[in-house]
């Protein structure tokens, strides 16, 4: 629930509330929680008072007024408006010299969806996420920080105007995966097929020398309904499908990714 009064988002839910309060306490506007969990939080109270910003001891029907939601499990806090940078040539540099592993989100539009993901990525410890400035994409609401579970502490977010225009250039840097449920190569070739397109990436010569490990990997994941877009699949380096029965035609997106993170993990 976003207060567009004060331009603050309500994070609820105690796993993404304690994680937020853990980890970044100073970002906490408001803190409102029922008396029994003033211990769990004592560290945010302790900083919120240190800083003249307040904290209250609230009962349930106060804190689903602040956060629009039942599900709020005793303890609302109050952030403000999250914003996501633009992602730069030179972060995008930077993740393929690591060698680093990138989420990328082609017209997410579900925020449920989008906190399930959030969490596989910090499970699996993929810590950056890109998504598109366009509307209707899924964005960072309390919904998502919720279903994430905490996993919103872990992650960086980046946003790019133009999807398929990013991917191009990703390619020359990243190994791109796309998710394609008519794709030929299935999950199971994924660790073969990245090694090779390794290679291709980083030439022959510096594989040849251990350097082609250092080459990053971004799986790309599309809408709910429609999948990757035509443009989006032609700029990713190679596609890949989930094989099942074909009584359903796809999985879920959030299950999806748990499946293609686990295989990146274990590359």
């Amino acid at each position: 629930m976003r207060n567009r009064l004060t331009n603050e988002l309500a994070v609820c839910g105690y796993n993404a509330a304690k994680a937020l309060a853990d980890s970044h306490p100073e970002t906490i506007n408001r803190l409102f929680l029922r008396e029994e969990l003033l211990r769990d939080f004592g560290k945010a109270c302790k900083t919120l008072a240190a800083e003249k910003r307040p904290y209250k001891i609230c009962d349930d029907a106060e804190l689903e007024r602040l956060c629009k939601s039942p599900r709020h499990q005793g303890v609302v806090a109050m952030i403000p408006e999250p914003e996501i940078p633009s992602l730069t040539e030179e972060i995008l540099r930077a993740w393929g010299r690591r060698g680093e592993c990138v989420l990328i989100l082609d017209d997410v539009g579900n925020d449920n969806n989008l906190g399930a993901i959030v969490r596989s990525a910090a499970f699996f410890g993929v810590k950056h996420i890109v998504v598109s400035s366009e509307d209707g994409e899924a964005r960072l609401t309390t919904s998502a920080y919720r279903v994430a579970e905490g996993g919103m502490e872990k992650v960086e977010f980046h946003r790019v105007n133009n999807m398929a225009s990013f991917l191009r250039a990703a390619s020359r840097e990243l190994v791109v995966v796309g998710a394609d449920h008519r794709a030929r190569a299935r999950l199971k070739e994924l660790p073969d097929l990245v090694s090779e397109a390794k290679l291709r990436l980083s030439g022959a010569a510096s594989a040849s020398f251990g350097l082609g490990a250092s080459v990053g990997v971004a799986v790309a994941l599309g809408n709910e309904e429609r999948g990757l877009s035509p443009a989006v699949k032609s700029a990713c380096s190679l596609l890949v499908r989930i094989p099942g029965t074909g009584d359903m035609e796809s999985l879920n997106v959030a299950q999806a990714a748990t499946l293609f993170l686990h295989e990146m993990f274990c590359l």
